[in-house]
């Protein structure tokens, strides 16, 4: 009789240890600390647009390289929009006009955050910072146009708030400058911006050395 209630007991009491097995909190994946910045890339700076610029085909086939990679390790995408304050927007939060659309090749995915700025820095005004503290990341990659003008911005202030700030240089692009009655032309506006990062602001690398660190 003992033994037929030892069997009973048993038989109630082992699938509630499975159960609390099952429940029991293991050890989780570690949160992503870096992200992709995909800035300004956008239909105006592509030929035809308000502000074509040199070499953006080129540029966005290689953030696009970039973007696959992050999606690939699952690692958190922020694209960047840069919307005059006037520019009439619809009721899905797109723009109207087509020149302020994120390019196809770069389009964001289902999940894949997108934040609107009306200035140079992708900060100001905005909730990036917000949104990167709230989602622990201390790292990020930046991808995106203008070089000289956005992408300097935003990786200038990313770095004096303590964010560890890698550009990627072959996946921006820029645009010819003039000054004192002088034409600058777009490669060296391009390597002149990121010669000034370099080092003291972020880590500049090329699409190829990003990718084989990953």
């Amino acid at each position: 009789m003992r033994f037929m209630l030892l069997l009973l007991i048993a038989g109630v009491l082992a699938p509630a240890v499975l159960l609390a097995q099952a429940a029991a909190p293991g050890p989780r994946p570690a949160q992503p600390d870096v992200a992709l910045l995909v800035i300004d890339i956008q239909s105006f700076y592509f030929e035809g647009g308000l502000v074509p610029l040199t070499g953006s085909v080129e540029a966005a086939a290689q953030a696009r390289r970039v973007l696959e990679k992050f999606r690939e390790k699952h690692l958190p995408v922020i694209h960047v929009r840069h919307l005059a304050k006037d520019a009439p927007v619809g009721g899905d939060g797109e723009p109207k006009d087509p020149q302020y659309r994120i390019r196809p090749e770069v389009a964001p995915a289902q999940g894949e955050k997108v934040i609107t700025k009306h200035y140079a820095n992708s900060f100001r005004n905005t909730e990036l910072l917000d949104y990167l503290r709230r989602n622990g990341i201390t790292k990020l990659v930046i991808t995106g146009m203008q070089t000289h003008m956005c992408v300097e911005a935003a990786a200038r202030a990313a770095a004096d708030l303590g964010f560890d700030v890698t550009v990627v240089s072959d996946a921006c692009a820029t645009r010819p400058l003039e000054f004192g009655g002088r034409t600058v032309p777009a490669d060296q506006v391009h390597a002149a911006a990121l010669a000034a990062l370099k080092g003291t602001y972020a880590k500049v690398v090329s699409v190829d050395e990003l990718l084989e660190g990953m």
